[in-house]
C-alpha cells in the first residue's frame, strides 16, 4: 500500500529526513510518533505530495508520487494538524467546494456528503457557519474532508490537537471505525490515544525511524526479556527457594508484600521464553499459592521517553 525507501529530506544545511524506509500494508493502523521537529510532518508531507523529497521515493500502490502526484492524490485523504477550513462557510458548503476539488461527479454528491457527515457527526451542524463551531466540530469537518473521494488511505496529523477529553475520546472512537475500511496513518503526541487505536507503531527520531513494532511487542523487542511480577503466600526464604530452581531467569528480585507473610517477586527472563507456567507450577509444588501475577510491560510513554531522551531534552 505504501513504500519508502531511502527517503530523505534537506532544508538547506538541515536534515529533517535522513534515508528512512519503511513499509505500511493495506489496512493497517499505524501510529506515527516523535518529538517535535523530529521530521513526522515532513514524512506526512511528502506522502501527500505537499513536498518533494531532496532523494529516495515514495510509492502508494506502486504508483511514485512524483511522477504520477494527481493519481496519487486520489487514494489519499489528509487531515493537517491545522485544518485548511473556510470558514466563512457552512460545513456542507464547504464538503461541496472539496467535491469540486476531488473531482466527484455531482450525481453522487449529496448522497456522498450526508453519508460522511454522518459518519463523522456533523449533520446537526452543517448548516451553521465553520466559524461558529467548537473546535471539535472543526477538527470533524476536517475529517470529513478527507473522506471526500473515498480514499484508500487517511494520513492524519495530530488529529485532536486543542480537544478537551471528551472530544479526544469521540475522535479516537472515529479513527478506530474508519481504521476497519481504511488505510490510516495517525501521527498524535496523545500516546495513549495511539496505543488504544493502533496496530503498530513507528517512532521518529532526528529524522530516523528508530522503531517499529506493535504497541504491545515494542518494550520487549527493544530491551529485551519477559518481565513478570507475582504476589505470592510465602516467606522470603521460601519464594528464594523456588525462585532458584527456575530456568530461563536473568534475575530477579524479592521483596516483601503489603499483606501479612506475601512476598512480591519481579522476574525478568529470557525473551524468547514464557515463564508463567513454570512459575505457577514451582510455587504451586512448593505449596505456596500464587495472589497474583501479571505481565510488567512499559507503557508507551517510557519506550517513547527512552528512545528520544536525548531529542527531547534539547
Amino acid at each position: 500500500m505504501i513504500e519508502v525507501e531511502q527517503l530523505t529530506k534537506r532544508y538547506g544545511r538541515t536534515l529533517a529526513v535522513d534515508d528512512i524506509s519503511f513499509t505500511i500494508e493495506e489496512g493497517e493502523v499505524i501510529g506515527f510518533l516523535g518529538p517535535n521537529g523530529a521530521g513526522k510532518s515532513t514524512v506526512m508531507n511528502i506522502l501527500t505530495g505537499c513536498i518533494s523529497a531532496s532523494a529516495g521515493r515514495a510509492k502508494i500502490n506502486g504508483i511514485d508520487i512524483l511522477e504520477d502526484p494527481s493519481a496519487v492524490k486520489k487514494m489519499i485523504g489528509y487531515l493537517p494538524e491545522n485544518p485548511p477550513l473556510y470558514v466563512e462557510m457552512t460545513p456542507r458548503e464547504y464538503l461541496s467546494t472539496v467535491c469540486d476539488l476531488k473531482g466527484v461527479s455531482r450525481d453522487q454528491r449529496k448522497m456522498k456528503i450526508e453519508r460522511i457527515m454522518e459518519k463523522v457527526g456533523i449533520t446537526h451542524v452543517s448548516r451553521r457557519l465553520i466559524r461558529n463551531l467548537s473546535k471539535g466540530y472543526r477538527q470533524r469537518v476536517g475529517l470529513a474532508q478527507a473522506m471526500i473521494g473515498d480514499p484508500d488511505i487517511l494520513i492524519l496529523d495530530e488529529p485532536t490537537v486543542g480537544l478537551d477529553p471528551g472530544q479526544i475520546i469521540g475522535i479516537r472512537n472515529l479513527i478506530a471505525d474508519l481504521g476497519k475500511k481504511h488505510t490510516v496513518v495517525l501521527s498524535s503526541h496523545i500516546l495513549s490515544e495511539v496505543q488504544a487505536v493502533c496496530q503498530r507503531v513507528m517512532i521518529i527520531s532526528k529524522g530516523k525511524i528508530i522503531a517499529s513494532d506493535r504497541p504491545e511487542d515494542l518494550s520487549r523487542h527493544l530491551f529485551g526479556g519477559n518481565r513478570l511480577f507475582i504476589t505470592a503466600a510465602a516467606a522470603r526464604e521460601q519464594a528464594e527457594s523456588t525462585v532458584s530452581k527456575l530456568t530461563g531467569i536473568i534475575d530477579y528480585k524479592i521483596e516483601a508484600g503489603e499483606e501479612h507473610d506475601t512476598v512480591n517477586v519481579y522476574f525478568n527472563a529470557d525473551d524468547d521464553r514464557d515463564i508463567r507456567r513454570d512459575v505457577f507450577n514451582a510455587f504451586a509444588e512448593a505449596g505456596t499459592p500464587l495472589l497474583m501475577m501479571r505481565p510488567i510491560d512499559m507503557s508507551l510513554e517510557e519506550i517513547f521517553l527512552d528512545l528520544t531522551r536525548s531529542e527531547v531534552e534539547l
